[in-house]
């Protein structure tokens, strides 16, 4: 025909399909930089995200949806987060003047079905551009011997259910950009955590009111754009997880405090208590038959209606975690009314419980639409769209705030403990001025009361979610935990009595043989970074990036014997990091290729200053 186009090419199953979309006539002169011209529209935008400080995700979106409003021209501009039930929020929002709001809307998770999720996770732009545009039927060759599947093309109509919802929110064109999180795990492997999993993280959603196409270079800078703006929130999960590890070294330093003291009855009665370990209204102790209660707690009878529940439905289980006890099926639930409604449970004994309560949250959620409901699950033979969405509000009260992982993780390594010093007390028949005694008595006289201390701390450290290992005097590893030996593969067995700075990657063993000299000496240093070299079936992966804190260890007579660390895992941060930085070399590849090919790329900051220009 004489006619250009963009030739989009994408490979299914063996085969290539290539969509060839039409180049409007005033695009003509540009096409030759044509992809260059729309990494140049994203540039600005990029630029921005990367000069944001860390440590607002509130901050990030409200950027992205602005960049993304004025690079794109649609009349909305969304910011569209899934939740850990698959349920969506509207997090951010930018519209022109005179549009209702969405912001801070709720949607139900079959409002996007797990197949379209799927479908987002491949094609990461998709456009529509007139949701009333009248469909082309495709014709398949008879000669090709398999079905034919357009779930890549970008040219493939939208499903009817879609095009209906699209109506009934008064949307005629869309553009959907996926954010999908923790690239590098292709394969979204089960044995990752769920958190660093491949993963939907949420939508870059835009609306308009009338039909919009987008050529495909600035739809090629949006998926760009989208990815940088991935990275950029998984470095802010990134340091909200940093967070809560600093929230599990602080716990860990009060479940020290709590051993060495009057157990079990000074976990309740003493400062700090069990009410510091985890945020809570209210905890009690059972502990031979007697209850001593803190802060807000059900009486004693409900007390024992718990224990007799647990005991009754939970036989087989060492507690029980649930952010509301009527949910959970307890009976009496109602009975407690908003006072307690979420609980964490655990069994010391067979007749001792530990228990922490948290009052209701008045969550007010705003739906978007009607109510979804709470069973309702994906059904791929009744696709329909909701015909309603005016904004009504939910108050729901019979929840507290949910159990995080890093505060389960305290509440069982109390559970622990307190069990090792419960079984010690049973065996010799003691009642508590007994383990107070021997707590007391475990002065640092010889090597027997020396090992007894030893040995409870052997159990707090290896129970302990971090990084934790320790060198003598000479530099020989005598301490080495179970999540250090985890990361890199090294058992324990093997790592003790080895040389540390044999374990440590070569480029690091300046920055360890300082700090080692300097904590030797008594100064502790803070927040080192350094590498630790993997083993066995680790070793592909990598070395591992850990931040430590130094602590020296000392004798009796405050001589220094040794060096403590305490680690925090950086290694997916700092891989994160990388792949960043190498995303930002290809832009720049680009931009500064010597090839007489490349047109002049020239360009200006937002006060005109010259800031690019090529070869």
């Amino acid at each position: 025909s004489g006619k250009p186009f963009y030739a989009i090419i994408h490979r299914v199953t063996g085969s290539l399909i290539i969509d060839f979309e039409p180049v409007k006539p005033h695009e003509v002169p540009m096409t030759a930089a044509g992809a260059l011209q729309s990494y140049k529209l994203a540039a600005k935008a990029i630029t921005r995200l990367q000069s944001l400080p860390s440590g607002s995700m509130e901050r990030l979106c409200d950027t992205m949806v602005q960049e993304a409003f004025e690079l794109t021209g649609y009349d909305r501009v969304m910011i569209y987060k899934f939740h850990d039930d698959d349920h969506g929020e509207v997090f951010s929002e930018v519209t022109k003047p005179g549009l209702e709001p969405y912001v801070g809307l709720h949607y139900p998770a079959t409002d996007i079905p797990q197949a379209a999720r799927f479908l987002f996770m491949k094609n990461k732009v998709r456009m529509i551009c007139d949701c009333r545009a009248k469909h082309v039927k495709v014709v398949q060759d008879e000669k090709l011997s398999f079905d034919l599947t357009l779930c890549g093309s970008t040219l493939r109509a939208p499903h009817s259910c879609h095009l209906q919802y699209m109506e009934n929110m008064n949307s005629i064109a869309s553009l959907v950009m996926s954010v999908v999180v923790n690239e590098g795990d292709e394969d979204g492997s089960e044995s990752v955590h769920p958190q660093k999993r491949k993963r939907l993280w949420g939508l870059v959603v835009c609306h308009n009111t009338s039909p919009r196409f987008i050529p495909f270079p600035l739809r090629y800078a949006c998926e760009f754009l989208a990815q940088v703006f991935a990275i950029h929130v998984n470095k802010e999960l990134e340091l909200e997880n940093q967070m809560l590890e600093k929230n599990i070294l602080r716990t860990q330093t009060l479940l020290c405090d709590m051993l060495l003291r009057d157990a079990p009855l000074g976990i309740v009665s003493q400062s700090p208590n069990v009410m510091d370990l985890v945020k809570c209204d209210g905890a009690a102790l059972m502990y031979k038959n007697k209850k001593y209660k803190m802060g807000l707690t059900p009486t004693d009878f409900q007390i024992r209606d718990i224990v007799s529940w647990l005991d009754e439905y939970h036989r087989d289980s060492t507690g029980l975690s649930t952010d509301s006890l009527y949910d959970a099926g307890f009976p009496g639930a109602l009975a407690l009314g908003d006072a307690i409604c979420g609980m964490a449970a655990v069994k010391i004994s067979e007749r001792d419980w530990l228990f922490w309560f948290r009052s209701h949250t008045a969550a007010e959620i705003r739906w978007g639409g009607a109510k979804h409901e709470q069973g309702e699950k994906d059904d791929g033979r009744k696709m329909h769209p909701r015909s309603s969405f005016k904004a009504f509000l939910e108050v729901v009260k019979t929840r507290s705030l949910p159990w995080k992982d890093y505060e389960m993780d305290a509440i069982h390594s109390l559970q622990l403990i307190l069990r090792n010093a419960f079984k010690d007390g049973e065996n010799a028949d003691s009642d508590t001025k007994a383990i107070h005694t021997r707590l007391t008595d475990l002065r640092i006289d010889g090597m027997q009361e020396l090992e007894a201390v030893t040995s409870e701390m052997v159990r707090l450290i290896e129970t302990a979610s971090v990084p934790i290992l320790a060198v003598d005097v000479d530099g020989h590893v005598n301490g080495w935990n179970s999540k250090i030996a985890d990361l890199t593969g090294l058992p324990v067995d093997e790592a003790i009595g080895k040389q540390f700075l044999e374990l440590v990657e070569d480029s690091s063993t300046d920055t360890v043989s300082k700090m080692l000299k300097l904590a030797l000496e008594g100064k502790e240093e803070q927040n080192v970074q350094f590498e630790v070299k993997t083993h066995g079936e680790r070793s592909d992966s990598g070395p591992v990036t850990l931040v430590v804190n130094a602590c020296a260890s000392k004798d009796v007579e405050e001589n220094v014997v040794g060096v403590c660390f305490i680690a925090q895992d950086i290694t997916a941060h700092k891989n994160m990091m990388d792949k960043f930085t190498r995303i930002e070399g290809d832009y720049k590849a680009i931009v500064q290729n010597p090839n007489p090919l490349i047109p002049p790329i020239f360009g200006t900051d937002e006060f005109g200053w010259c800031s690019e220009w090529n070869n």
